[in-house]
């Protein structure tokens, strides 16, 4: 509690009982029991809480019953309710205007002045005759009525104006009265067992409702507003609203509270009040029968001074709203006291609503961090200072209280990272004046982000890799580090490290875990991960912690530089096959083969790579395979042979068909002249040499079918190195070349014999393939003549053939022309005369005139 009024005597022992109160300004109106009608005139004097009471008029004829007193100072009047009758005087001479004859036989009338958005007031009156409520409005010196008059369910004993409607308290019940053109009638509650009914007026509209020791706030609905009525010491007889305060007067004294929030704020004992009445902001008078007492406000400075020592914020900062000082200083005021309050609600415990208030007034977030133990560094945490000592908190409270300062400094990062850019300085408040405060957007989100993460290990775990993974993630990296070794999260501390860029320090810490049993991180998988995404300007660090998986797992690490990855992809594959080559060899075969194969890579020097990795391993494999076998045995075909030989034998030989990217001139050097005799073969075949690679299949490996598919294979009329492939499969057969025609073959080879019937069996099946003379001069001279006749048969059975298919095709071909040429000069026969006359169907415009015939669009003219 804390003096909010001081009261002051008025009058004393007025010789006549007093029945009624109005007052405006520096007047106050007493009207007495016998009917007369005090005015007086009450002075301050200035500096103190004395008055000048001077008694400017009285009239004792004034009614003979005054009941009811209103002042309307705008317009001059006094409405009074005089012997059972509205009546309206001059509110200076007490010259009677009217009176409102219908309202004869009123016990009961309330008034409600409104202010218009253009200043102008409009006053409208209420009037309880019997079981009717008269309407009525203020226009040229008299009352008119509203609207009909509203039947009522009993005679009211008490109402008010509540915006468009009439709060009534009856006997036993209140109601409200819609002011909707019908009158409708809401009923409310029981007025409980008070004899009389109160409903009182508030200064924003609405009503305050008594119900014994209670009073309640309703709005034009019927609605409570609040959501606890105010529970008064005794049963109030009379209430008035002055903001922030509600007075009421109840039999012994006269109590003040406040609405929001719901405070006893002082108790004034005053003998037998009875009376209320206000006289405008801040000028309240009460009234017993024979007494009258000004309630004089105390000073705000010393009520707000008060309130901060009993921790009464919220009301200390309505009345700091209320003040006359400059807005500078009310700013000012208002913002240490909302900080006082927000600070005291943390101390309450209340963190949610302390985290808000924080966020409204922007104070500095390091100052809100401060407030929780162990965030902040402790050199800058001793900077820090606050109004009083701050809770200790543990276990379930340390933990609610860490996940309100989630929710504030995630509002916070939200709004400065929007701001990070931004050329305009920036301010934060302090919660202390004269506390230092961070003037740097990056500085603070990095104490945020820290402070964020180290909640988030206190609460949430789960939401760490989350914050650490962002894009904008501004957590301090030595502090970051320390707090999660600390709480041995080591994968979230992979990803601060690769996020921040310090990948030598991850990959260690990957290294040093691989081996411990109970890590997360055990095992090779995470660093293979972390390897692939580096790219090519890690390709250093790839090289030094790559070789420790490649020697535990080579099918995983060779993933490192095969993965479909595009930071993979990229990686300079020289370097990675020299790599792999200098310390294992064995993987840069299936790296050369996933770069060709999977990559499509086309580069010479790697198509050369791999045959000559393929030929080195299959030489190693043969010599090991002839030496197994038995004497007299002979080695089974190419890629026949069981196991890797078979299997790296067979690569060979496809790699050097399929691929057309590798160089043989250069590789054929490397081939060996004692075997491997199908693949140097397929390098003479690719360099051009066919009749090389011929007498190899014919005469060394004596196989007429590779022969025969070789050219098949090669054979191409379009081409001059390749047409005439068969012809020297032909002179291979019929003229065999010397022993020595491939050069220093380390064999024992037989001299090379003719073989007619194999040539015979070329001229039967590839008659079409070989120029006619040239086969039939190599032909020897023994050769039977029905032999040569067949063969001529077949080449002019094929060139009639041909030669009828052309025929036939052009013959077609003609028709054709002559079919497009008819429906060309049928369609040119057709013609449209268009003159300036005629009209475009698209923009209805005339030919001659604007439009573009058919190029017209009606767009253009619009």
């Amino acid at each position: 509690m804390h003096d909010a009024y001081e009261p002051v005597p008025i009058l004393e022992k007025l010789p006549l009982q007093i029945d009624c109160l109005a007052a405006w300004d520096d007047w106050l109106l007493v009207g007495t029991k016998p009917g007369h009608l005090l005015l007086y005139r009450i002075k301050k004097d200035a500096g103190t809480n004395r008055f000048e009471v001077t008694l400017e008029k009285s009239n004792k004829n004034f009614s003979k019953k005054i009941q009811q007193l209103f002042v309307v100072s705008q317009y001059k009047i006094l409405v009074s309710l005089l012997e059972n009758n509205i009546h309206v005087h001059d509110l200076l001479t007490f010259q009677q205007i009217t009176v409102v004859s219908k309202a004869r036989g009123a016990t009961l009338f309330a008034c409600d002045l409104q202010q218009s958005s253009s200043g102008e007031a409009k006053l409208r009156m209420c009037v309880a005759v019997k079981r009717k409520i008269q309407l009525y409005y203020w226009k040229d010196r008299d009352f008119h009525e509203l609207q009909g008059d509203v039947t009522a369910p009993d005679i009211p004993k008490s109402m008010a104006w509540c915006e468009n409607s009439i709060c009534v308290g009856f006997k036993r019940d209140y109601y409200l009265i819609r002011m909707d053109g019908r009158g409708t009638v809401k009923e409310l509650f029981p007025t409980g067992k008070q004899l009389e009914p109160l409903v009182a007026p508030l200064a924003d509209g609405k009503v305050a409702v008594g119900q014994d020791d209670l009073t309640v706030v309703l709005n034009e609905e019927g609605v409570c507003t609040q959501k606890c009525a105010l529970n008064w010491t005794d049963i109030p007889v009379a209430m008035e609203h002055q903001p922030p305060y509600i007075i009421a007067v109840l039999p012994r004294y006269v109590e003040i509270r406040t609405l929001e929030p719901r405070l006893l704020v002082q108790s004034v004992e005053l003998q037998r009040p009875r009376f209320i009445t206000s006289a405008g902001t801040n000028v309240m008078y009460v009234a017993s029968n024979h007494f009258v007492w000004r309630l004089v406000p105390i000073s705000i400075a010393s009520q707000i001074r008060q309130l901060l020592q009993d921790k009464q914020f919220e009301l200390a900062l309505q009345l700091a709203k209320m003040k006359d000082d400059s807005d500078a200083d009310k700013r000012q005021q208002i913002h240490h006291i909302q900080n006082l309050f927000a600070f005291n609600l943390y101390c309450q415990k209340r963190f949610d609503d302390s985290m808000q208030v924080f966020a409204k007034l922007g104070t500095d977030p390091t100052h809100v961090i401060g407030l929780y133990p162990d965030l902040l560094p402790s050199d800058y945490r001793k900077q820090l200072h606050y109004p009083n000592p701050l809770p200790t908190l543990s276990g379930a409270e340390l933990e609610k209280a860490h996940l309100a300062l989630i929710d504030y400094l995630t509002q916070k990062r939200s709004h400065l990272v929007k701001q990070l850019n931004d050329s305009d300085p920036f301010t934060t408040s302090p919660l202390m004046e004269g506390t230092p405060t961070i003037k740097s957007r990056k500085k603070l989100l990095q104490i945020i982000d820290t402070t964020l993460l180290k909640c988030y290990l206190h609460t949430n775990v789960a939401l760490v890799s989350p914050l650490l993974r962002l894009e904008n993630n501004h957590c301090h990296i030595e502090e970051s580090e320390y707090v999660l070794k600390k709480a041995h999260k080591y994968s979230e501390l992979i990803i601060l490290y690769e996020k921040k860029g310090l990948h030598q320090k991850a990959l260690q810490v990957l290294l040093d875990q691989s081996t411990k049993a109970n890590s997360p991180l055990k095992g090779h998988e995470r660093t293979v991960q972390y390897l692939q995404r580096l790219g090519v300007e890690n390709l250093g660090m790839i090289f030094e912690f790559s070789p420790w998986v490649l020697k535990i797992c080579p099918e995983d690490g060779l993933k490192i530089f095969t993965e479909d990855l595009t930071e993979v992809e990229t990686l300079p594959r020289d370097k990675v096959l020299n790599f792999l080559k200098d310390g294992f060899k064995e993987l840069a075969i299936p790296y050369l083969e996933h770069i060709i194969y999977m990559w499509d890579e086309t580069r010479p020097e790697f198509h050369n790579v791999l045959i000559q990795l393929y030929l080195e391993k299959v030489q190693g494999l043969m010599k090991v395979y002839l030496n197994s076998l038995p004497e007299g045995q002979t080695p089974v075909a190419a890629g026949k042979e069981a196991g890797e030989l078979g299997e790296y034998r067979n690569k060979l030989l496809s790699f050097l068909e399929v691929s057309s990217s590798y160089e043989p001139e250069r590789l054929i050097s490397d081939f060996p002249f004692d075997g491997l005799l199908e693949e140097r073969a397929l390098l003479l075949g690719r360099m051009g040499k066919h009749e090389q690679a011929l007498f190899i299949y014919v005469h060394i490996l004596k196989d007429t079918h590779m022969a025969e598919e070789y050219c098949h294979g090669h054979y191409d009329p379009s081409a001059n190195g390749n047409k005439d492939v068969y012809l020297s499969l032909l002179r291979m057969y019929l003229s065999p070349p010397d022993v020595h025609f491939l050069g220093p073959i380390k064999m024992e080879l037989c001299e090379p014999q003719a073989n007619l019937q194999a040539a015979l069996k070329v001229l039967q099946l590839h008659h079409s393939k070989l120029n006619t003379t040239k086969a039939i001069n190599l032909l020897p001279a023994n050769t039977q003549i029905r032999e040569i006749q067949v063969f001529l048969e077949s080449v002019l059975e094929e060139k009639a053939g041909r030669k009828r298919f052309d025929q036939v095709l052009k013959s077609l071909l003609q028709a054709e022309f002559l079919r497009v040429q008819e429906e060309r000069i049928f369609h040119q026969q057709v013609k449209c005369v268009i003159t300036d006359e005629k009209t475009c169907r698209v923009c209805k415009k005339k030919i001659g005139n604007r439009c573009l015939g058919f190029f017209c669009d009606a767009k253009v003219h619009t």
